[in-house]
């Protein structure tokens, strides 16, 4: 359903206005949005209107995604019940959404790797005050996380060891 929607902050305006945007309580953060090569808000849209339903498929067909019409109505029909029964059944259809945006992440974040650019997702934000900055509600989304791309300072490598669970407690082999 592409609830997702990219803005790419890569000017030092732009930088500077989310750093500034980011909430009282979570400043800390500003500095990697200023460093960043590119800074991504990934947002989500807010509810999922028929006319934007409607939108993908109108592009799908456009697109040829299904060659015979009976597939396309096919898929149709299915997607149709499958929102029905996020938005009725389960009542989770904003939350479904929001995975699909953190799915776009997770590829974004592998295809920065493949390129050799480091990735930070950033959860600790304001996304009512990233919001209005941007007038990203206006647009019917809104931020869901933030991902910080560009080359790390060798200055400030972070070489402490990290504190995971041994892999017994993470992992389940059947």
């Amino acid at each position: 359903m592409q609830p997702t929607h990219f803005y790419v902050i890569a000017t030092p305006e732009g930088k500077q206005q989310l750093a500034d945007n980011l909430g009282e309580r979570f400043q800390d953060n500003a500095e990697k949005i200023l460093n960043s090569s590119h800074t991504i808000i990934l947002t989500t849209r807010a509810d999922l209107p028929d006319s934007h339903i409607e939108a993908v498929f109108s592009k799908e067909r456009a697109d040829g995604r299904f060659p015979e019409p009976a597939k396309q109505e096919l898929w149709e029909s299915m997607t149709r019940d499958f929102l029905s029964l996020r938005n009725y059944g389960f009542k989770d259809v904003n939350h479904w959404m929001e995975k699909q945006t953190y799915m776009a992440l997770g590829l974004t974040m592998m295809a920065a790797a493949e390129l050799g650019v480091e990735a930070m997702p950033l959860e600790g934000f304001d996304p009512a005050s990233v919001d209005k900055a941007f007038k990203i509600r206006e647009t019917g989304h809104s931020t869901t996380v933030l991902l910080a791309l560009g080359y790390p300072d060798p200055e400030k490598h972070y070489s402490n060891p990290i504190s995971r669970f041994d892999s017994d407690e993470l992992f389940t082999f059947v």
